[in-house]
């Protein structure tokens, strides 16, 4: 065995509580001429810095997080991959919000425009517009990548609730959205606990009675993370949501493509137009604010343009060692 010590040196914050680990230095380079072709060249190569930084000892069942790259767009300021302990993910809302504001508050990014920084993600160009307090990033609104219903009224069999309708929906990632309905309250009638239980489930479910691919790009596929929705404790708040990914994460923000993904269902539905705003209630309180631009066609579905508005803290600064000798080098995780 090799004495080879890596090293990434990261900035670590959280957007409207959800933990962003950006990684400044240490990134590996990839192949590829687009961020989706370096997404899939990561995921082969290279996910055990995936691993690594997102699972225990150095993370958590939470943690998620960026790697800065260039471009590979000429209209785009920087390149992103995401990662988490779900997987290496082809958008992530909550993750953008937190890399511009430690991007720009650290000098890591050099916008062609003032006040607006241009992302090359591996789902498309993100826009991300960012309003400064002297030094400070306050707030973050994006311009997330098209959104749609893959496919509604999904019938699934749920312990405990026999039959039981998903919607399976696009926004920026495939998530199942299971909102009250006869037998089951959802998100109003579930503990934390219930949500870790039953998430894992639907999500096994969904996948093995839908072969769910994007559109455009045939490597996005596969329903990766769970919606269950209910009614908002906060005041000015429309809707309330608990999204589950990885093995047992519940977001602690409303999840930014989860909030595009519960617009482009709402407005399926004739509940949300455009021009309207949808402010989105996370599990502990937290909110974003989602706008709905314009309606559009992606392939052959009807989808629509958001806007994701949120904030994000920087809470630390950190040099983490990735050590060949450490039989916990790759991490892991207790379920």
């Amino acid at each position: 065995m090799s004495n080879k010590r890596h090293t990434f040196s990261c900035i670590d914050g959280h957007t409207c509580g959800n933990p962003v680990r950006v990684v400044v230095d240490g990134a590996p380079a990839l192949r590829g001429d687009t961020m989706s072709l370096k997404r899939q060249d990561f995921i082969s190569r290279f996910d055990w810095i995936r691993q690594s930084l997102m699972y225990e000892p150095r993370g958590h069942d939470l943690m998620s997080g960026s790697l800065l790259y260039p471009p590979m767009r000429d209209d785009c300021d920087l390149g992103l991959i995401f990662i988490e302990t779900s997987g290496c993910l082809p958008m992530c809302g909550h993750g953008v919000i937190g890399t511009v504001s430690i991007a720009i508050e650290g000098g890591f990014a050099n916008p062609m425009r003032d006040g607006e920084l241009r992302l090359d993600t591996p789902a498309g160009l993100v826009a991300a517009a960012y309003q400064l307090d002297g030094p400070h990033v306050e707030s973050v609104r994006i311009e997330n990548v098209p959104s749609y219903v893959h496919e509604a009224d999904l019938v699934l069999d749920l312990p405990e609730f026999g039959e039981l309708k998903c919607d399976i929906v696009y926004g920026g990632n495939f998530y199942a959205i299971i909102d009250p309905q006869p037998g089951c309250r959802a998100l109003d009638s579930l503990s934390v606990s219930d949500i870790k239980r039953l998430s894992p489930i639907v999500r096994e479910q969904v996948n093995s009675l839908r072969n769910v691919v994007h559109p455009l790009d045939a490597t996005i596929k596969g329903v990766s993370h769970v919606m269950w929705t209910g009614d908002a404790t906060q005041s000015g708040a429309d809707g309330r949501n608990a999204v589950f990914y990885g093995s047992s994460a519940i977001d602690r923000s409303p999840c930014g493509t989860g909030t595009s993904a519960r617009m482009a269902q709402l407005v399926s539905r004739g509940e949300l137009h455009v021009g309207d705003t949808f402010v989105h209630e996370s599990i502990i309180g937290s909110m974003f604010k989602g706008e709905v631009l314009a309606e559009m066609l992606l392939g052959n579905f009807s989808a629509i343009r958001t806007a994701i508005t949120g904030w994000a803290r920087v809470t630390g600064h950190n040099t983490i060692v990735v050590d060949d000798r450490d039989p916990y080098r790759h991490g892991f995780q207790v379920i």
